[in-house]
Protein backbone atom coordinates (compact mmCIF):
# COMPACT_ATOMS: atom_id res chain seq x y z
CA UNK A 1 0.00 0.00 0.00
CA UNK A 2 1.77 2.94 -1.55
CA UNK A 3 -1.07 5.72 0.16
CA UNK A 4 0.29 6.79 3.93
CA UNK A 5 -3.09 8.20 4.62
CA UNK A 6 -5.07 5.20 4.09
CA UNK A 7 -2.50 2.51 5.54
CA UNK A 8 -2.89 4.57 8.93
CA UNK A 9 -6.44 4.47 8.23
CA UNK A 10 -6.67 0.95 7.80
CA UNK A 11 -4.30 0.28 11.02
CA UNK A 12 -5.99 2.75 13.23
CA UNK A 13 -9.30 1.54 12.30
CA UNK A 14 -8.30 -1.95 13.22
CA UNK A 15 -6.82 -0.70 16.51
CA UNK A 16 -9.46 1.14 17.54
CA UNK A 17 -11.82 -1.70 17.25
CA UNK A 18 -9.84 -4.24 18.61
CA UNK A 19 -9.49 -2.32 21.61
CA UNK A 20 -13.14 -1.56 21.76
CA UNK A 21 -13.78 -5.69 21.44
CA UNK A 22 -11.24 -6.84 23.88
CA UNK A 23 -12.96 -4.68 26.25
CA UNK A 24 -16.37 -6.23 25.72
CA UNK A 25 -15.98 -9.66 23.72
CA UNK A 26 -12.12 -10.54 23.34
CA UNK A 27 -10.50 -11.10 20.22
CA UNK A 28 -8.64 -8.01 18.88
CA UNK A 29 -5.86 -10.09 17.31
CA UNK A 30 -8.47 -11.28 15.04
CA UNK A 31 -8.40 -7.64 13.23
CA UNK A 32 -5.07 -5.92 13.97
CA UNK A 33 -2.90 -8.74 12.76
CA UNK A 34 -4.68 -9.27 9.38
CA UNK A 35 -4.50 -5.67 8.79
CA UNK A 36 -0.85 -5.73 9.46
CA UNK A 37 -0.30 -8.42 7.69
CA UNK A 38 -1.58 -6.77 4.61
CA UNK A 39 -0.18 -3.37 4.57
CA UNK A 40 3.32 -5.49 5.65
CA UNK A 41 3.26 -7.79 2.43
CA UNK A 42 2.73 -10.77 4.06
CA UNK A 43 5.68 -10.63 6.53
CA UNK A 44 3.53 -12.86 9.32
CA UNK A 45 6.66 -12.38 11.66
CA UNK A 46 6.84 -8.43 11.76
CA UNK A 47 3.37 -8.22 11.24
CA UNK A 48 2.75 -10.45 14.66
CA UNK A 49 5.48 -8.63 16.53
CA UNK A 50 4.05 -4.86 15.86
CA UNK A 51 0.25 -5.96 16.49
CA UNK A 52 1.73 -7.60 19.62
CA UNK A 53 3.44 -4.65 20.66
CA UNK A 54 0.15 -2.56 19.78
CA UNK A 55 -2.40 -4.81 22.24
CA UNK A 56 -0.21 -4.75 24.78
CA UNK A 57 -1.48 -1.56 26.59
CA UNK A 58 -4.89 -3.12 26.65
CA UNK A 59 -3.48 -6.06 28.16
CA UNK A 60 -2.03 -4.04 31.73
CA UNK A 61 -5.13 -2.10 31.22
CA UNK A 62 -7.72 -4.73 32.08
CA UNK A 63 -5.22 -6.19 34.74
CA UNK A 64 -5.27 -2.70 36.55
CA UNK A 65 -9.18 -3.10 36.09
CA UNK A 66 -9.10 -6.15 38.03
CA UNK A 67 -6.84 -5.30 41.23
CA UNK A 68 -9.61 -5.36 43.76
CA UNK A 69 -10.51 -9.25 42.58
CA UNK A 70 -6.74 -10.05 42.60
CA UNK A 71 -5.72 -9.01 46.07
CA UNK A 72 -6.38 -12.14 47.93
CA UNK A 73 -4.56 -14.31 44.77
CA UNK A 74 -0.83 -13.74 45.54
CA UNK A 75 0.04 -17.51 45.84
CA UNK A 76 -2.43 -18.47 42.98
CA UNK A 77 -0.44 -15.61 40.59
CA UNK A 78 3.26 -16.55 42.04
CA UNK A 79 2.26 -20.12 41.07
CA UNK A 80 1.31 -19.35 37.89
CA UNK A 81 3.81 -16.55 36.63
CA UNK A 82 6.70 -18.64 36.36
CA UNK A 83 5.43 -20.84 33.32
CA UNK A 84 3.68 -17.74 32.02
CA UNK A 85 7.01 -15.90 31.70
CA UNK A 86 8.61 -18.31 30.57
CA UNK A 87 6.02 -19.99 27.64
CA UNK A 88 5.77 -16.11 26.54
CA UNK A 89 9.33 -15.86 25.75
CA UNK A 90 9.46 -19.35 24.25
CA UNK A 91 6.56 -18.84 21.95
CA UNK A 92 7.90 -15.45 20.89
CA UNK A 93 11.70 -17.08 20.19
CA UNK A 94 9.85 -19.39 17.94
CA UNK A 95 8.37 -16.63 15.96
CA UNK A 96 11.19 -14.99 15.58
CA UNK A 97 13.95 -17.72 15.13
CA UNK A 98 12.45 -19.38 12.52
CA UNK A 99 11.90 -18.75 8.96
CA UNK A 100 9.63 -16.36 7.97
CA UNK A 101 7.84 -18.82 5.84
CA UNK A 102 7.18 -21.21 8.57
CA UNK A 103 4.63 -18.33 10.32
CA UNK A 104 3.37 -17.37 6.77
CA UNK A 105 2.07 -21.35 6.34
CA UNK A 106 0.66 -21.46 9.94
CA UNK A 107 -1.58 -18.04 9.78
CA UNK A 108 -4.59 -19.65 8.84
CA UNK A 109 -4.36 -22.35 11.05
CA UNK A 110 -3.70 -20.00 13.74
CA UNK A 111 -6.58 -17.70 12.90
CA UNK A 112 -8.50 -20.39 11.95
CA UNK A 113 -8.11 -22.07 16.09
CA UNK A 114 -8.73 -18.68 17.43
CA UNK A 115 -11.72 -18.67 16.03
CA UNK A 116 -13.08 -22.08 17.13
CA UNK A 117 -11.37 -20.92 20.65
CA UNK A 118 -14.41 -18.14 20.71
CA UNK A 119 -16.82 -20.16 19.45
CA UNK A 120 -16.71 -22.44 22.65
CA UNK A 121 -16.13 -19.45 25.28
CA UNK A 122 -19.76 -18.89 25.85
CA UNK A 123 -20.35 -22.35 26.81
CA UNK A 124 -17.20 -23.03 28.70
CA UNK A 125 -18.17 -19.60 30.58
CA UNK A 126 -21.67 -21.22 31.51
CA UNK A 127 -20.06 -23.70 33.21
CA UNK A 128 -17.51 -21.81 34.82
CA UNK A 129 -20.40 -19.98 36.57
CA UNK A 130 -22.35 -23.47 37.46
CA UNK A 131 -19.44 -25.01 38.94
CA UNK A 132 -17.68 -22.11 41.05
CA UNK A 133 -14.33 -23.73 42.34
CA UNK A 134 -14.48 -24.22 46.44
CA UNK A 135 -10.93 -25.44 47.25
CA UNK A 136 -7.33 -26.14 46.28
CA UNK A 137 -7.06 -28.56 43.54
CA UNK A 138 -4.63 -31.79 44.87
CA UNK A 139 -0.95 -31.33 44.10
CA UNK A 140 -1.05 -33.68 40.67
CA UNK A 141 -4.04 -31.51 39.34
CA UNK A 142 -2.04 -28.40 40.12
CA UNK A 143 1.15 -29.62 38.15
CA UNK A 144 -0.60 -30.74 35.11
CA UNK A 145 -2.61 -27.63 34.96
CA UNK A 146 0.62 -25.89 35.84
CA UNK A 147 2.22 -27.76 32.18
CA UNK A 148 -1.55 -26.88 30.63
CA UNK A 149 -0.26 -22.61 31.53
CA UNK A 150 3.32 -23.42 30.15
CA UNK A 151 1.80 -24.56 27.10
CA UNK A 152 -1.38 -21.55 26.84
CA UNK A 153 1.78 -19.43 27.50
CA UNK A 154 3.98 -20.45 24.48
CA UNK A 155 0.99 -19.91 22.10
CA UNK A 156 0.16 -16.75 23.74
CA UNK A 157 3.85 -15.68 22.90
CA UNK A 158 3.74 -17.32 19.62
CA UNK A 159 0.13 -15.27 18.14
CA UNK A 160 -2.20 -15.06 21.18
CA UNK A 161 -5.45 -15.00 19.90
CA UNK A 162 -7.98 -16.77 22.12
CA UNK A 163 -5.65 -17.52 25.00
CA UNK A 164 -8.11 -15.89 27.84
CA UNK A 165 -10.54 -18.88 27.40
CA UNK A 166 -8.00 -21.43 27.31
CA UNK A 167 -6.88 -20.02 30.78
CA UNK A 168 -10.02 -19.43 32.20
CA UNK A 169 -10.89 -23.04 31.63
CA UNK A 170 -7.87 -24.28 33.33
CA UNK A 171 -8.18 -21.79 36.33
CA UNK A 172 -11.64 -23.10 36.79
CA UNK A 173 -10.14 -26.39 37.91
CA UNK A 174 -7.57 -25.13 40.36
CA UNK A 175 -8.59 -21.69 41.97
CA UNK A 176 -11.35 -21.05 44.26
CA UNK A 177 -13.38 -18.39 43.16
CA UNK A 178 -15.97 -16.46 41.34
CA UNK A 179 -15.57 -15.78 37.70
CA UNK A 180 -14.31 -12.17 38.25
CA UNK A 181 -11.85 -13.12 40.02
CA UNK A 182 -10.79 -15.64 37.65
CA UNK A 183 -10.79 -13.05 34.53
CA UNK A 184 -8.43 -10.76 36.92
CA UNK A 185 -6.09 -13.83 37.09
CA UNK A 186 -6.65 -14.38 33.19
CA UNK A 187 -5.87 -10.83 32.81
CA UNK A 188 -3.01 -10.41 34.53
CA UNK A 189 -1.34 -13.84 33.09
CA UNK A 190 -1.92 -12.00 29.89
CA UNK A 191 -0.21 -8.81 30.16
CA UNK A 192 3.05 -11.05 31.81
CA UNK A 193 2.59 -13.34 28.93
CA UNK A 194 1.93 -10.35 26.34
CA UNK A 195 4.85 -8.36 28.03
CA UNK A 196 7.26 -11.36 27.43
CA UNK A 197 6.63 -11.49 24.33
CA UNK A 198 7.12 -7.62 23.55
CA UNK A 199 10.67 -7.65 24.96
CA UNK A 200 11.27 -10.59 22.82
CA UNK A 201 9.81 -8.78 19.19
CA UNK A 202 11.33 -5.79 20.15
CA UNK A 203 14.80 -6.99 20.81
CA UNK A 204 14.99 -8.98 17.76
CA UNK A 205 13.75 -5.50 15.93
CA UNK A 206 10.76 -7.43 14.54
CA UNK A 207 8.02 -4.30 15.17
CA UNK A 208 7.47 -1.20 13.32
CA UNK A 209 7.28 1.48 15.56
CA UNK A 210 5.19 4.01 13.60
CA UNK A 211 2.60 1.82 13.01
CA UNK A 212 2.98 0.07 16.56
CA UNK A 213 2.76 3.57 18.27
CA UNK A 214 0.14 4.73 16.39
CA UNK A 215 -2.06 1.50 16.90
CA UNK A 216 -1.11 1.74 20.33
CA UNK A 217 -3.11 5.40 21.41
CA UNK A 218 -6.29 3.58 18.69
CA UNK A 219 -6.33 0.56 21.10
CA UNK A 220 -6.37 2.78 23.83
CA UNK A 221 -9.41 4.79 22.82
CA UNK A 222 -10.67 1.95 21.68
CA UNK A 223 -10.95 0.57 25.07
CA UNK A 224 -12.02 2.84 26.75
CA UNK A 225 -15.10 3.76 24.57
CA UNK A 226 -15.93 0.05 24.45
CA UNK A 227 -16.04 -0.07 28.38
CA UNK A 228 -18.67 2.12 27.63
CA UNK A 229 -20.54 0.68 24.86
CA UNK A 230 -20.41 -2.66 26.78
CA UNK A 231 -23.15 -1.48 28.78
CA UNK A 232 -25.71 -0.70 26.19
CA UNK A 233 -24.71 -3.45 23.87
CA UNK A 234 -24.82 -7.17 23.86
CA UNK A 235 -21.14 -8.61 23.73
CA UNK A 236 -22.86 -11.80 22.16
CA UNK A 237 -23.35 -9.59 19.18
CA UNK A 238 -19.92 -8.50 18.98
CA UNK A 239 -18.49 -12.08 20.12
CA UNK A 240 -20.14 -13.53 17.18
CA UNK A 241 -18.67 -10.90 14.43
CA UNK A 242 -15.40 -11.26 15.46
CA UNK A 243 -16.28 -15.12 15.04
CA UNK A 244 -17.48 -14.64 11.67
CA UNK A 245 -14.31 -12.15 10.81
CA UNK A 246 -12.05 -14.77 11.72
CA UNK A 247 -13.46 -17.49 9.99
CA UNK A 248 -13.37 -15.68 6.73
CA UNK A 249 -10.26 -14.64 7.46
CA UNK A 250 -9.06 -17.64 7.44
CA UNK A 251 -10.84 -19.17 4.50
CA UNK A 252 -9.17 -16.50 2.71
CA UNK A 253 -5.65 -16.89 3.88
CA UNK A 254 -6.79 -21.11 3.18
CA UNK A 255 -7.47 -20.30 -0.54
CA UNK A 256 -4.19 -17.86 -0.98
CA UNK A 257 -2.10 -20.82 0.18
CA UNK A 258 -3.47 -23.85 -1.43
CA UNK A 259 -4.79 -21.85 -4.53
Amino acid sequence: MNDPIFTYFLLCGSALLAGAVNAIAGGGTLLTFPALFSVLSGNGVLANGTSTVAIAPGSLASAWGYRKELADKRQVILRLLGPSLLGGGIGALLVTRFPQSVFNALVPWLILGAAVLFVIQQPVMRWLKSHPSSGPAKPRTVMLLLGFQLLVAIYGGYFGAGIGILMLSSLGFMVAGDIHELNGLKALLAAAINGVAVGVFIAEGQVVWKYALAMAVATIIGGYVGARVARKLKPVFVRWIVISIGFGLSGYYFWKQFA
